[in-house]
């Protein structure tokens, strides 16, 4: 009934309607003991005429309840409705210059409808010889009531446009808008076409990036939200004046002075992109110093042969040199763009002792930001020691290092990464069917996946004789459990003989008739790049895994890869890639905002080369890198699912 009432004080309270409809609608609010029966003998109308005003009505009828009713008598009429009901399928071999659309038109049904059920060709294109199905319907009339759709109007969703966004501008609650959308994703797409509330543009209210958004959790009143936004009700009530009409409701939006640490309390904000170096670029001097764990001391200098060796051998000075190297390419390019800028470049040798003789022996009271080290302890005591002056130090890999106030961790965290692959899936409405494959290894995430995909079924690689895992399954283990349509197969492990028998097995069922197969991962690791594993038959499953980076594509001819290659004569990998993108995020946050920490309001997410960062800030504690990438495979190539 919350749209009901909301809608209603819509009507009412800012004069949309037409005077027709004015004249012809009042409001009632139900008092204790009454019913839908009685409520439509008092206002002499039928019961269905009610219902069909207030839908909601049929669920639940409680007090206080603001009704929808006709006055004077007027009856909300009846008319038939024509639906279409699938009775079966007939099958159609493409012939030449056949299309989806004018088959849509031979037959009669759209042609989202014959993707619908021939999803391979939501990724390929119709081919002579093909056999698909198409739809065959019959056509049922029924009647139903008609609900007053002047109570709503249709809205295409924007760029860069969430839930919340969309509620505050029209003055509702996010469940609100769930309510006047039946089955809407978690997540919505560009050009998505939903249901809003009817108000004139003039009563639409604009976002406004000077202040932040908070939405009020479960039975949060006046008083807690006093404690915890430190406003009283009389201050809430001027910043959103809606609060005096509609009163304080579970998930209301409420414009709040900025804080950037409300986003921990419920609201997930939309966070616009920004290119940093379309911006006004500071020409003052930036110092930043740069941490990695070279370990100079220890290369045979005088042999290129053992340098050469210890450059393979040794995976912090092997990840240490790609990593600089992209910084170094990072540094040509802001020389390019006018940045003044002095740097530092330190060589911990991965040891605290060496680290402490670091910040012992020089000053950092002046740098803006330290790049690095590498290693969480390492991390940790530098910021640590520059905590006093307030010195941002960024993590450039690690997973998982304590965020002080002054600690920016980069790397997008493993629980993000896993909620990216999973809420993507949930919110996928053409998925039918959903499998989970995993060794006894990893037997722990296969049951934390199935708590999340209820209905989901499990398939365990089969044993040895001796009770020890032979990683390995039978065909009828996976075929046993595929269901018409698609089906998604979640696979978790980090065996590749394991992933190559379930891959090759997966990819030989691709072209059972009406069934198809995306596979996917919450846990990408190198057991899925190993040469066991055929990318075949990862691309040709479609292959989904959550990521920190997508892949560049080298037909796009990129700046960096270009200059990266002039200089060093090789391709950049994806440490060297992240060593750059890092760099010239930080140094361009420097030079575009007063400090690091002023650049998180001002520019909440960045892109470039093949990372992309959005920090937001711990309530207690530092920044932490709020998002990533999901990616597929197709065509042999890694691409961003959109």
């Amino acid at each position: 009934m919350k749209k009901i009432f909301l809608v209603t004080i819509f009507m009412l309270g800012l004069g949309i309607l037409t005077s027709v409809q004015a004249q012809n609608y009042g409001t009632h609010k139900v008092k204790h003991g009454e019913t839908i029966q009685s409520i439509a003998k008092t206002y002499n109308v039928s019961t269905s005429t009610l219902y069909a005003l207030n839908p909601d009505a049929k669920k639940e009828l409680k007090p206080n309840t603001v009704l929808i009713v006709p006055k004077s008598g007027a009856e909300v009429k009846a008319e038939p409705k024509i639906t279409k009901e699938l009775i079966g399928f007939k099958e159609h071999r493409v012939k030449k210059k056949e299309t989806l659309f004018s088959l849509s038109k031979e037959y009669q049904v759209e042609v989202s409808e014959i993707k619908k059920h021939n999803p391979d060709l939501y990724a390929s294109n119709l081919k002579k010889g093909d056999k698909i199905k198409i739809p065959v319907y019959k056509t049922v009339e029924e009647v139903v009531d008609i609900v007053d759709n002047s109570k709503t109007k249709k809205y295409t969703v924007l760029p860069k446009e969430g839930k919340w966004r969309i509620a505050y501008k029209y003055g509702i609650s996010v469940q609100e808008l769930d309510e006047l959308n039946p089955g809407i994703a978690d997540t919505l797409d560009v050009g998505q076409v939903i249901n809003v509330p009817n108000i004139s543009a003039e009563i639409e209210k604009p976002i406004d990036n000077q202040y932040s958004y908070y939405k009020v959790n479960p039975k949060e009143g006046f008083y807690r939200l006093k404690i915890k936004l430190g406003l009283d009700q009389s201050q809430l009530e001027a910043l959103n004046p809606d609060l005096k009409i509609d009163g304080l409701k579970e998930g209301m939006i409420l414009k709040v002075p900025y804080d950037p640490t409300l986003e921990a309390n419920g609201v997930a904000i939309d966070t616009p992109e920004v290119s940093l170096d379309e911006k006004p670029l500071s020409r003052e001097l930036k110092h930043i110093a740069v941490m990695l764990p070279f370990k100079l001391n220890k290369l045979e200098m005088d042999s290129i042969q053992d340098t050469k060796e210890q450059m393979h051998t040794d995976p912090f000075l092997n990840m240490s040199l790609d990593f600089y190297s992209g910084v170094v390419v990072a540094f040509d390019s802001l020389q390019k763009l006018g940045v003044n800028l002095k740097v530092d470049t330190y060589d911990t040798k991965n040891q605290i002792s060496t680290i402490n003789e670091i910040l012992r022996d020089h000053s950092f009271e002046n740098v803006d930001a330290v790049i690095g080290p590498l290693m969480p302890s390492n991390i940790e005591r530098v910021a640590s020691e520059l905590k006093a002056f307030n010195v941002p130090v960024i993590s450039p890999v690690t997973k998982n290092v304590q965020l002080f106030d002054n600690v920016f961790q980069s790397r997008p965290s493993e629980d993000l990464l896993y909620n990216t692959v999973l809420d993507y899936f949930k919110a996928d409405s053409l998925i039918q069917n959903t499998i989970i494959i995993s060794d006894q290894k990893h037997t722990k995430a296969a049951d934390e996946l199935k708590r999340q995909f209820m209905y989901a079924s499990q398939v365990f690689s089969r044993k040895d004789k001796e009770g020890k895992d032979a990683f390995y399954v039978l065909d009828d283990d996976i075929l046993s459990r595929l269901k018409e349509g698609v089906n998604l197969v979640f696979l978790e492990s980090d065996n590749p003989g394991f992933i190559s028998n379930v891959t090759s097995k997966l990819n030989s069922m691709t072209n059972l008739e009406d069934k198809s197969i995306i596979l996917a991962t919450t846990n990408m690791n190198d057991a899925f790049r190993d040469d066991e594993v055929s990318n075949y038959h990862l691309s040709n499953l479609q292959f989904h895994f959550p990521s920190i980076a997508k892949s560049y594509n080298e037909d796009d001819q990129n700046p960096f890869v270009k200059a990266y290659e002039k200089r060093f004569d090789i391709t950049p990998n994806k440490v060297a890639t992240r060593g750059f993108d890092l760099t010239m995020d930080v140094v361009l946050r420097l030079v575009t905002s007063p400090d690091l920490y002023q650049s998180v309001i001002d520019a909440p997410m960045t892109e470039y080369v093949e990372n992309k960062f959005a920090y937001k800030k711990k309530l207690f504690g530092g920044y932490y890198n709020d998002t990533s990438y999901l990616v597929k495979y197709d065509n042999l190539k890694i691409v961003v699912v959109k």
